[in-house]
Order: structure tokens, then C-alpha cells, then sequence
């Protein structure tokens, strides 16, 4: 039964992960990345990394794909429009394709198995009696490897950042809100008041 959930949900993520880059629907396109987010879950579920496996559900199948879903549903982009400009770059899509390919063929061609992978392989993780899952990972996480961690956020931190810089633009057409010009209102400057006479309009 084991075997047959493992290969079950292996195939599942597989055809998810295939589907979420062909669909043409996005709305589609997000239903299949669920999938795959669910099916992954559930191949933690068969490693015993039962908490990573609700994270996963939690995080992403509960926030960024129901994020990502409500985006483009309520977003009236014109995909057809998108999809119209992509043939001129094809050429150089397929090209660089290409190029990553072949580096993954000669990194997957010159690989060598580390003397301590054995060892590790053997005992991933402690015993359930000795270690929860959760504790066990906190271990990792903020003891063992705590710098490591902490540098991750800042780069993760300085990726925003130059995220939020290069999209910012202040466009001088763009009606903005001005706080204090608001607060300073005064009242008796900006009503008007008109004596409209009976049967005649504004």
C-alpha cells in the first residue's frame, strides 16, 4: 500500500507540476499547481515529515495558490494579447532551453556520490522515540545550522527589496492620496453653498 500511494502521488505531482506550464487557462493552470502542492504533501506524509507536509498544505495550498487564483481571476488581463508577442521570442527561449539542458546533462554526467552520503542515508533523521519531527527540525533549523538560516532571510530580505525598487515608478498621471492635504481641509473653503430657486436646476 506504501508502494502504491508513493508511485500514486509521484505521478500526481509530476502531471500537476506538467499541467501548471501548459495549461492555457490560468485559472486551470492554478487548480494544477494545487495539485501538485497536495501531492507533494502527501510524499512528506510517506517520509514521516508529517509537519512539513501540513506546512506545505497550509502555507501554499492555503495562501500563495489561493492568492495566486484570486489574482487572476479578478485581474482582466488579456492572455490572448500575452501570448500573441511570445512568438517572436520563441527562437531564443528554445535556444537557451537548449543551453540549460546541456548544463544539466554535464552536471548530472559528472556526478559523484559523497563518503559520507551512505552514513547519512542510513539515519536521516532520529529515532521517532528519541526526537519528534518538529523538535528534530527546530534542531536543524536554529541550532545547527542557525547562520546559515539567518543569512537566507537576508538575502530573501534583500530580493524584496530590489523587487519593491524596480517596480516602484511615479507616474504623474496617477491620482494620489495626500494625508495632510486632507487633514487640513477646512470645511468653510471647500462647500459652497447655492440658492437653488424652485423649478430651476444647478
Amino acid at each position: 500500500m506504501t508502494v502504491f500511494a508513493f508511485y500514486l502521488f509521484s505521478l500526481c505531482a509530476i502531471v500537476g507540476g506538467l499541467f501548471t506550464v501548459i495549461a492555457r487557462n490560468p485559472v486551470h493552470s492554478v487548480l494544477w499547481l494545487i495539485l501538485a502542492f497536495l501531492s507533494s504533501a502527501g510524499l512528506f506524509v510517506l517520509l514521516g515529515a508529517e509537519f512539513v507536509a501540513m506546512l506545505l498544505v497550509i502555507v501554499y495550498v492555503g495562501a500563495v495558490a489561493v492568492l495566486f487564483l484570486f489574482v487572476v481571476m479578478m485581474l482582466d488581463v488579456d492572455f490572448a494579447e500575452l501570448r500573441a508577442g511570445m512568438a517572436k521570442y520563441m527562437p531564443l527561449a528554445l535556444l537557451i532551453g537548449v543551453v540549460i539542458l546541456m548544463q544539466l546533462g554535464m552536471a548530472f554526467g559528472g556526478w559523484q556520490a559523497s563518503e559520507l552520503a551512505s552514513s547519512q542515508l542510513s539515519a536521516p533523521a532520529p529515532a521517532p522515540e528519541e526526537m519528534q519531527n518538529t523538535v528534530a527540525l527546530g534542531v536543524l533549523l536554529y541550532d545547527r545550522y542557525f547562520l546559515l538560516f539567518q543569512l537566507a532571510g537576508l538575502i530573501l530580505l534583500v530580493a524584496m527589496i530590489g523587487a519593491i525598487v524596480l517596480t516602484l515608478r511615479h507616474r504623474t498621471n496617477v491620482k494620489r492620496q495626500n494625508v495632510l492635504h486632507q487633514m487640513w481641509r477646512d470645511p468653510a473653503k471647500a462647500l459652497e453653498m447655492k440658492d437653488v430657486k424652485p423649478g430651476q436646476g444647478l
